[in-house]
């Protein structure tokens, strides 16, 4: 019987031996409770080329503002006000951002944006209004239609994702992708950044509150997140070799259980 016991925890130990091993690191490990941390700086989206952008011109007089908004008919409501005509195609897509950061913009024909924050943008538009002597106190509102971002490596779900607003955190980005996997590098998490026509790198420890004060913390428009995993993913064939190995050893052990008992 005791032979038997024997046995059985060497098999057991050998089995455990070849699991995966589990996600055991901690987020964010170096916060204290009821500490404060400030915010380094506040966060402004900028504009860039293919960006699809909503811009909405208002007004204490609508009618005034309507030749600003795409579509720009007008119509007669049955009180006899002056109303939109409707929102057409174009206007559900947007003003794109063309190659040399340029929107058509109506009445004000071109206007350059990229590289602008949205609070800038909006201000040149205004501007441009009342300068115009087109409206004398515009408001203007501008939203992202296409804010994107891609996630790659050791995470769930790999791929490129979508924001309805343009304030995405790089941990929000890790969780959209179905967070880390157990083989991910918790100090070894990329941010890959267009600046000024050139692509930056960024390396953040998501095991450290210093993450928060990253210039990558709030994503931009066309950010490639990158995770770099502990070791290279095991193929096919690998796997392979790894099973037969542990078969290979795991009947050798009992093979020299067998042979000291006798």
């Amino acid at each position: 019987m005791r032979n038997r016991q024997i046995l059985l925890i060497l098999m057991a130990a050998l089995m455990l031996s070849s699991c995966a091993s589990r996600k055991h690191f901690v987020y964010l490990r170096d916060m204290k409770a009821d500490t404060r941390y400030p915010v380094v700086e506040k966060y402004e989206a900028i504009i860039h080329q293919d960006d699809r952008l909503a811009i909405t011109v208002n007004s204490k007089l609508p009618e005034l503002a309507l030749p600003f908004n795409q579509g720009g008919g007008v119509r007669l409501t049955a009180e006899g006000d002056i109303a939109s005509a409707g929102v057409s195609a174009s206007q559900e897509k947007g003003y794109r951002v063309d190659v040399d950061g340029n929107i058509d913009f109506p009445i004000l024909g071109k206007l350059h944006l990229e590289g602008l924050t949205v609070r800038n943008a909006t201000e040149l538009i205004k501007d441009r209004i009342i300068e115009g002597n087109y409206i004398k106190d515009p408001t203007v509102s501008i939203e992202f239609l296409n804010f994107k971002y891609t996630v790659l490596g050791a995470v769930g779900q790999t791929g490129t994702f979508t924001s309805d607003g343009d304030q995405v955190t790089l941990i929000d980005a890790i969780a959209k992708a179905g967070d880390l996997t157990a083989q991910a590098r918790t100090d070894r998490i990329m941010v890959i950044r267009e600046i000024d026509g050139e692509r930056q790198m960024f390396m953040h420890d998501i095991g450290s509150e210093a993450i928060f004060h990253s210039p990558c913390y709030y994503l931009q428009q066309h950010d490639i997140v990158y995770v770099e995993p502990k070791y290279r993913r095991k193929s096919g064939e690998d796997r392979g070799w790894q099973v037969a190995t542990i078969l290979i050893s795991l009947a050798s052990a009992i093979c020299s259980i067998f042979w000291a008992i006798k």
